[in-house]
Order: structure tokens, then sequence, then C-alpha cells
């Protein structure tokens, strides 16, 4: 076994884990990451970037690259019931220059993270390598130990970070429990579809009985679509065959049917996803810190996963920088983290209930009062304010630049 020492020691090379290593390294510290994945190259689901978390990210150095291996720029987005739309959320009306959601495969924007961060001399990347447990001295962890392409170590850090998802093994290791919300208690099947020159401008949510349909424009040249479903519910539909799996989706989507009858041949081609909303029971112990889908894990519903997990690494940065200068990783002087970050997650926690709740109810008189509730809020004050919400996040959120070092941008 090999010892590593090391300032910070994130598990998880995601949205959250590279962009912590990335504040982390351009301030002059060193950070080992550990990535379980040998490479990024398989399919992600999450890849809707909000303005908010193409501002961090550009500010970063990151995005323009990122951008640059492929991405597709939708005007905003709609909710769609049987042909007319409810809500109109237009994102080219938000000031510039970040007025557009952003459909970018994850691979794209976690290589990019990744090659700057492996430009600086203080960063060791363990990819392919899994954690195997937590070190830990009189109830504070000190450290990880990790195993991968045939060799072990033992990663010795001022402070551990959790960036490993929402089945986190450093949460479990931590002995931190996890809360799972009703707000949003779906399965998601996802297929992609080809679209060629008919892609869509907007990320659209068909309401489709109450088993919304998400679609949008992926790269290179498909429409990726996400069919809601209650948890558990996909067994007795696949039970009578891809056909008639096929015919529910080209109801549920009638403008696709073509695609769905020609490019769907068996239910391989299709992928069911457990997703579900919930929270650690607490973001921090002495020595340890959990972010993004560690900490809290939102639905697909208003494309929050990404955005909210680079606003809680910057968010992050400094308290770290802090917390090392100052030789204190409590969970006292970490709590910093969780005061700062809970009430803006909190807060778009329940913006999402309430989506789920706009999406997800049926019923005739449902049917009857959803069009009109929609047409009333649209136009409000409070609608707007919402979408602002939804798009930035937290406003007070900015990159700590003045405690980077000379070095690598």
């Amino acid at each position: 076994m090999t010892d590593i020492q090391t300032d910070f020691c994130v598990v998880g090379g995601g949205p959250a884990g590279l962009t912590l290593a990335l504040t982390l390294l351009r301030s002059g510290t060193r950070v080992t990451l550990i990535e379980r994945s040998s490479s990024f190259d398989r399919e992600y689901r999450g890849e809707i970037l909000q303005p908010g978390g193409m501002a961090v990210l550009d500010a970063l150095g990151v995005l323009a690259g990122a951008r640059e291996r492929g991405c597709h720029e939708h005007d905003g987005f709609q909710l769609v019931d049987r042909g007319r739309v409810l809500l109109d959320g237009d994102y080219r009306r938000l000031p510039g220059p970040y007025n557009c959601l952003l459909s970018i495969p994850q691979r794209h924007l976690l290589q990019e993270l990744l090659d700057r961060c492996l430009a600086f001399e203080e960063f060791t990347y363990l990819g392919g390598s899994r954690v195997t447990g937590l070190l830990e001295e009189a109830g504070a962890v000190r450290g990880a130990l990790c195993e991968g392409r045939g060799e072990r170590h033992a990663v010795l850090a001022h402070c551990v970070v959790g960036a490993d998802g929402r089945y986190s093994k450093v949460r479990r290791l931590a002995g931190i429990g996890y809360t799972r919300l009703d707000v949003f208690d779906q399965d998601v099947l996802w297929f992609k579809l080809p679209a060629g020159d008919r892609a869509p401008r907007v990320v659209r949510v068909f309401l489709a009985g109450g088993n919304p349909v998400l679609t949008y424009a992926s790269v290179p040249d498909g429409v990726q679509v996400g069919w809601t479903l209650p948890h558990k519910g996909y067994g007795s539909i696949a039970a009578e065959g891809v056909d008639h799996v096929k015919e529910q989706i080209c109801a549920a989507i009638p403008e696709y049917t073509g695609l769905v009858r020609s490019h769907i041949g068996a239910l391989s081609d299709l992928t069911l996803l457990d997703v579900f909303a919930g929270s650690a029971e607490r973001w921090v112990r002495d020595g340890l810190v959990l972010i993004g889908d560690s900490a809290h894990t939102h639905s697909p519903i208003g494309a929050q996963g990404i955005n909210l997990a680079v606003q809680d690494a910057v968010a992050l940065h400094p308290i770290l920088l802090a917390s090392l200068r100052n030789r204190d990783a409590s969970a006292a002087f970490l709590g910093a983290f969780t005061a700062g970050r809970r009430p803006p997650i909190d807060s778009m926690t329940r913006i999402q209930r309430a989506q789920s709740r706009v999406m997800l109810s049926t019923g005739g008189f449902v049917s009857v009062v959803r069009p009109v509730l929609a047409g009333l809020v649209s136009r409000s004050p409070v609608y707007r304010l919402m979408l602002r919400k939804i798009a930035y996040g937290d406003p007070a959120i900015r990159i700590s630049s003045e405690l980077f070092a000379p070095g690598p941008a």
C-alpha cells in the first residue's frame, strides 16, 4: 500500500468534485481526486446546464473549451399539455451572456475540468479507483483508502470531500443517514432518438396524463427523451412487450411516433433509472464534507443537478482554504458550508415540490384548472422571480478568485 499525503482528498470526479479540485489547485493547495471510473466515455443523463452553472464554469475558464467539444443551446423550456403550451420559460429574456439552457454532454465538461486539473503538479488523479474505507482518528476523518489498477493507496488529508453522487459510498462509510423525499419518487425511462435538422430549440415537458415526458436536443444530433413513470411501475408495462411500450410512448409524445416506431427495436434500447430527491442527514463531520448529490439529490424537474453541484464547490472552496490555514477541520468549522448552502438548497427543493405537483397531478378537475392557473402564473411577477431562481440559483455565489495563486489558469 502506498501512502499519499495531500491537503484535500476529493472522492468523485463529477461536476462537483472536479470543480472543487480546480478551485483548490488554483489556490495553491495539494489535491488528490479518487474517481471510480477509468474514463468519461459512458452515458450520462444530466446534460442541461443552467445560466448560474455556466457563469461559474466560465469564470473558471472551462466553459468555452467544453462548448467547443459540442453542445446545443436551448431558448428556454415549455410545459405542454395536449399540444397546448401552458408555460413558456423564455430564457432569452434573461440578462446575457448566459441567457439560454445549454445541453452539453457531461463527458465534455468533465474532460475539460480534468485537463485543467492535470496541468498542476500538486494534483494526483486516481482514476479507476474505488474507495474502500475512511481513515479515522479520535472520531475524525483523516483520509481515505482506495484501490484500483492493481494498486492500493492510503490518502492522508486535512479534509475529505465526498462528491461521489446520490449513492455516495463516502456518505455510507461515514455513517451518515439519508432521507428520501416524496417530492419526486418516480422512475424515468431514458432513450435517444435521431433528430437530424429537427432538433428542438427548447426543452419541453409533455404532461402526458400525469407521466411527464422530458425532451431536449442532445449532442451530436439526437433528442434525449425521459419518460416519467410511477416508482416500480415500469415492470407491468414492460411485461406486455416492446411493442406495447412503444405505443405507450407514442401516445405520450405523438410528434415522435415515427422515430419511436423505427428506432426502438427492443427493451434493451431503453434505460430505466430510479430518480429520487433526498438529503443527507448532515453534510459535515469532523474532517469530512459532502457536496452535490452526495449531500442533496434533486429530481430532473428544473434541471438543477449540475447547477447546484458546481455552486456547492464554489461555496466550499474558501471555507476549505480557511480550514487548512487554521488547521481546523472540525464539524463546527466546516459547518459554515451547511449554514450557507442549506437555505438555497431548501428553497430549490420547495420550487421542485411545486413543479412536481403541477406536472404529476392527474384527474378531470386538474385538467380543467391547470391551464387556467398556468396562464395566471405565467403573467405574474412571482413566475418571473421563480424563473430567475431556477436559472441562477443562489445569486450570492461567486468564485473567490482573490484566493487564487499565480500559476496555470
